[in-house]
């Protein structure tokens, strides 16, 4: 494998385009992981760099959202504990075992998600009563950790709808703290896929650069436009991920369906 300019330009630009809709939505590794399978790095080679260069993105997102006071680490410290946590047990397997056994599941978890998008009450962006105390919440963000260590694509969704559905969160705080579960989950899946020998150095750095700048900017488009533009890209990223996994010809799914 060889990292021409032109291929970590390519990289870069992605991993830009990919952190803005992140920051927003989730959904970042729709194209970043693509991108980096596009440019000849083996599966789990692109898992491990896509954690190095979305941990040092994410860093910079949940700093933005942080400074601007829509963050609370002290009261969710716990969840993001939990992720972190899952995270490292989603990596250690995901070496050992095929993701396909969670690919097949997939698609139709991400239509439910963006069904409840779709259809919930008009969401608000002030905070209602939580429906779970920390420990249940703690438990379902250390669930979502196992899958983005294991998989990946689509937990920023299910962060923010625990957030949002369990947590009580207003929309722009339930998308605060999926980013800080997302960081978590993100550096516990980086640290353990060194250990492993996986990750291609210069490509995730340089990806790091984009990732940084898309980061920013699509954390204050989020925090000035609030519910009108999180929710419909929410959506938007449901049903792409859902998409993208269906014609993906290893998933069991696409197998069933076509031969």
């Amino acid at each position: 494998m060889t990292l021409t300019p032109e291929i970590i330009a390519f990289l870069m630009l992605a991993a830009l385009m990919a952190a803005f809709i992140d920051a927003i939505a989730g959904g970042g590794g729709l194209l970043t992981l693509p991108a980096l399978m596009a440019a000849g790095v083996p599966p789990v080679a692109a898992v491990a760099t896509n954690k190095l260069q979305s941990s040092i993105g994410t860093a910079g997102t949940c700093y933005a959202y942080a400074r601007a006071g829509h963050m609370n680490l002290g009261a969710y410290k716990w969840p993001v504990v939990a992720a972190f946590f899952g995270s490292v047990g989603g990596a250690w397997l995901v070496q050992r075992i095929s993701p396909n056994i969670l690919a097949g599941l997939m698609p139709a978890l991400m239509i439910a998600l963006a069904a409840y998008f779709t259809f919930s009450p008009k969401l608000s962006d002030m905070d209602r009563k939580a429906r779970a105390g920390t420990v249940a919440l703690s438990l379902a963000v250390g669930l979502v950790g196992f899958y983005d260590g294991f998989f990946g694509p689509g937990a920023g969704a299910f962060y923010a709808t625990i957030f949002l559905a369990l947590g009580g969160l207003s929309l722009i705080r339930a998308t605060a703290q999926t980013k800080a579960a997302n960081l978590a989950s993100n550096v516990a899946g980086l640290l353990t896929m060194i250990h492993g020998g996986h990750v291609v150095w210069i490509a995730g750095f340089a990806m790091a650069i984009g990732s940084v700048i898309g980061g920013q900017i699509g954390s204050r488009t989020a925090m000035r436009f609030g519910s009108r533009i999180i929710k419909p890209l929410l959506i938007v990223m449901s049903l792409a991920l859902t998409a993208k996994m269906l014609i993906d010809p290893t998933n069991p799914i696409h197998i069933y369906l076509l031969g």
